[in-house]
């Protein structure tokens, strides 16, 4: 037989629970309130002295002694006296008023005097009642008074700090039991994505990242069917660190992680363990594991694990107790210290790899680094086909040519790129997103926005235009530069012009590389320096940039003959604590005499080659005043089309 009252009744109590109007809600506050009002009236209209006039005795003696206005007077505590008037004379004296008539409890003296002491008190009275017959004189009497009001007044301040205190813990809190973030200050602060909350970020919109990818859903396997490796004896990694450059995706394959591995995802950031408060940031990781393991089998993600994962030597190494050392510490212990850690994996990501402490990148802790790089053609073009999505194209949007023009983005540039793009394609209140738009999305995103309201001076304009050409100039004629797009005086962010080249993608860079690429960038100034006779301040970038070239030429990579094949570069940052050089001066003194000859060798050769082609040098620059930007075709009419010093490939080829 059925028993639907069993489930009506189930229901019934979940809805009782549901509408059950959680505690220290909208209703305790208002109690509150009325407590409060309530406990400011009653000591207001309740206090009898608040119609009490204090007086002196002359006033007495000379206005109602002598007049017969006093039916009693009552010396309170020996301190003070109160007097009263007799019925017919009291609202002569004062006015009844609204508190007096519905509020007041007891009747109020009308007047009140300090005594000083009772003995000169009664000895005044009787000499200023020597005349008076002894059935008309003043009723005296003596009270000793323990005034509740005086406690009431006295408690009063603290009830209304305790209220207070009351309403906003209860405001900050919710009124949960022990969710009061005053109280909750170790607890970890993570994120949590339960199982089986669906993500918008799969493995599919990682484009690009093939090798990392597989790695990473390698895990995400082991934790869908951990039979599979657990009856060859495999265990699953403790740890998993995300290393490399700014925008790679990173923070992606995290998300992507917690949407595909349908197991509790707790995810924070490095910074979030750290606090004002000494010994907060090592609650915390425990209470995070604590709950990862309550959890089993769980993902933790720690973003820019660098804020509490710095090397303990370099680190605040002058003081007694650092909390992020501590942080640090407890990580460490959670990781792989005497306490079970089963079930819980940790994913970490970093731009900062150097800096990380050696105990926490060893096996054991995080068994597997995974390292993110920049993306090569190819895969630019599987990043630009997944952006590219949800924006409406014209036909002739080319993703190959967007990727091939786009050397060295990473994946939040390329998005960057394609959002930018958009936004000009509104801007100029066109239906669909052209090839142009990218190519001006590309520029701003590189160069910055332009400035063709920036006024400048005629003779600034020409300083300029001959600077650039002699860039393009040296670079066209050179063998090992890159190739050269266009050319543009138009101001464009902190810059007058620029010249804009297509990188080649390089893994390593031999010395004549290093040599023609310093030329190019001298070729500037002395252009400047061979039309006007003078160099100007235009050339402050592209001489820092060769300055810096050249101390990597001579001190790193070993490139120089004098100095040998020598390099001073700190892979591991220990040098950052000290305060010279790791290098002698006798040292220091060669090397800066190496980058003089170096910077000079090729400045006398860039000279040479703008003097052997100072017709094109001038040429070009009058085209730059006359239309601004110059691009490749004009370049190749006015400079001859450049020959290709590399076997090319189709990933290589160079076409606008």
């Amino acid at each position: 037989m059925k028993q639907p009252s069993n489930t009506e009744d189930k229901k019934g109590l979940k809805e009782d629970k549901i509408q059950k109007p959680p505690s220290g809600g909208s209703g305790f506050n208002w109690l509150y309130l009325l407590l409060l009002a309530f406990l400011l009236l009653f000591t207001f209209f309740s206090n009898p002295t608040t119609t009490t006039k204090e007086i002196s005795w002359a006033f007495i003696q000379d206005s109602l002694i002598t007049q017969n206005k006093i039916q009693k007077i009552i010396v309170v505590n020996k301190e003070y006296a109160e007097i009263f008037l007799t019925p017919e004379d009291t609202n002569n004296e004062r006015n009844k008023d609204f508190s007096e008539k519905w509020f007041q409890l007891a009747r109020a003296p009308e007047y009140s005097i300090t005594i000083g002491s009772v003995d000169n008190f009664e000895s005044k009275l009787d000499r200023a009642q020597q005349d008076i017959t002894s059935s008309e004189k003043i009723n005296v009497q003596y009270q000793n008074r323990g005034s509740w009001l005086g406690i009431l007044s006295w408690l009063l301040p603290f009830g209304l700090i305790i209220l207070f205190w009351m309403y906003m813990l209860g405001k900050l809190g919710g009124g949960g039991k022990g969710s009061n973030p005053l109280f909750n200050f170790g607890k970890s602060t993570a994120v949590l994505t339960e199982k089986g909350t669906k993500s918008p970020v799969s493995f599919n919109d990682i484009a690009g990242l093939k090798e990392a990818k597989a790695e990473v859903m390698e895990v995400v396997d082991f934790l869908k069917n951990p039979e599979r490796y657990t009856k060859l004896g495999a265990k699953i990694p403790k740890g998993v660190m995300l290393v490399g450059p700014p925008g790679t995706g990173k923070t992606l394959m995290a998300k992507a992680v917690a949407g595909e591995a349908h197991v509790p995802f707790f995810s924070m950031s490095g910074s979030e363990f750290v606090e004002m408060f000494v010994g907060v940031g090592a609650s915390r990781v425990r209470d995070l594991f604590k709950r990862a393991k309550e959890k089993s089998p769980s993902i933790i993600f720690i973003d820019e694990i660098d804020a509490v994962g710095r090397s303990r030597g370099k680190v605040n190494a002058f003081q007694a107790n650092d909390e992020r050392e501590s942080t640090l510490n407890q990580l460490l212990t959670e990781l792989d210290g005497f306490g079970p850690n089963t079930g819980v994996i940790v994913l970490a990501a970093t731009n900062r790899p150097d800096v990380l402490d050696k105990a926490l990148l060893r096996p054991g802790r995080f068994d597997r680094h995974i390292y993110l790089e920049l993306p090569t053609k190819e895969e630019r073009v599987e990043i630009f086909g997944v952006h590219l999505r949800p924006l409406k194209l014209s036909k002739n949007v080319d993703k190959e040519v967007l990727a091939r023009l786009s050397p060295g983005f990473s994946g939040a540039d390329i998005a960057n790129i394609c959002n930018e793009a958009a936004l000009i394609a509104a801007r100029k209140k066109k239906n669909k997103v052209e090839q142009e738009d990218f190519m001006e999305a590309r520029d701003r995103v590189i160069g910055g926005m332009e400035r063709k309201s920036k006024i400048i001076s005629i003779k600034e304009k020409e300083i300029v235009a001959h600077h650039e050409a002699g860039h393009a100039v040296v670079s066209w004629y050179l063998e090992h530069v890159d190739s050269l797009v266009k050319v543009s005086i138009i101001p464009r962010g902190k810059s007058l012009g620029s010249a804009w080249y297509l990188p080649e993608e390089r893994q390593i860079v031999t010395k004549s590389q290093f040599m023609d690429q310093i030329c190019a960038s001298l070729g500037g100034r002395v252009a400047e320096e061979i039309i006007f006779n003078e160099a100007s301040s235009g050339a402050l970038d592209d001489l820092e940039k060769v300055t810096k070239q050249a101390y990597s030429m001579v001190s790193y990579y070993g490139l120089d003959k004098e100095i040998g094949p020598l390099s001073f570069y700190d892979s591991s940052g220990q040098n950052e604590r000290l305060l010279g050089k790791p290098y002698s001066e006798h040292m220091a003194q060669l090397i800066d005499k190496e980058v003089q000859n170096l910077i000079n060798t090729a400045y006398e050769r860039t000279r040479k080659l703008l003097t052997d082609h100072l017709t094109e040098l001038k040429k070009l620059a009058q085209l730059l005043l006359t239309q601004e930007v110059v691009e490749k075709e004009e370049l190749e009419e006015l400079l001859g089309k450049r020959k290709p010093h590399y076997p090319t490939t189709p990933s290589q080829t160079v076409e606008t």
